[in-house]
């Protein structure tokens, strides 16, 4: 299984409240009912941060860290040969096309970033 993850910042003009809120109830309605399985999707998570104090006790003693993220997706994947074959049709380019588009509303792309992994997993 892949997981594409993008680490997302919002654009300078949007609070984090209007960044989540569009990105929660306005992002999704952007492309068709089938987009995700024909993207061959099987898992789509906003992961959205907490504003906690705990966040210092994961730190620790780290220091010179980048500013935190807004917000995260996560997009799982069967395999790399899914992704490639899902994702080259031209159904998919124009599913994606309307995803980013409607992403350029609230994600700053100059200060995000998208990786594509696959799990080790250490403890179950």
């Amino acid at each position: 299984m892949l997981t594409i993850s993008d680490l997302m910042r919002r654009l300078p003009h949007l609070s984090l409240e209007e960044f989540q809120s569009y990105w929660s109830e306005k992002h999704p309605q952007a492309a068709p009912e089938d987009a995700f399985s024909t993207l061959g999707v099987k898992r789509y998570v906003q992961v959205l941060p907490l504003e906690t104090d705990a966040r210092n006790l994961v730190i620790g003693p780290r220091t010179g860290l980048v500013e935190p993220f807004d917000g995260m997706a996560e997009l799982w994947v069967e395999s790399l040969e899914a992704l490639e074959s899902n994702w080259s049709t031209e159904k998919a380019k124009t599913y994606l096309d309307i995803f980013f588009k409607d992403k350029q509303n609230f994600i700053d792309w100059t200060r995000s970033t998208i990786l594509v992994s696959q799990e080790n997993v250490v403890m179950a």
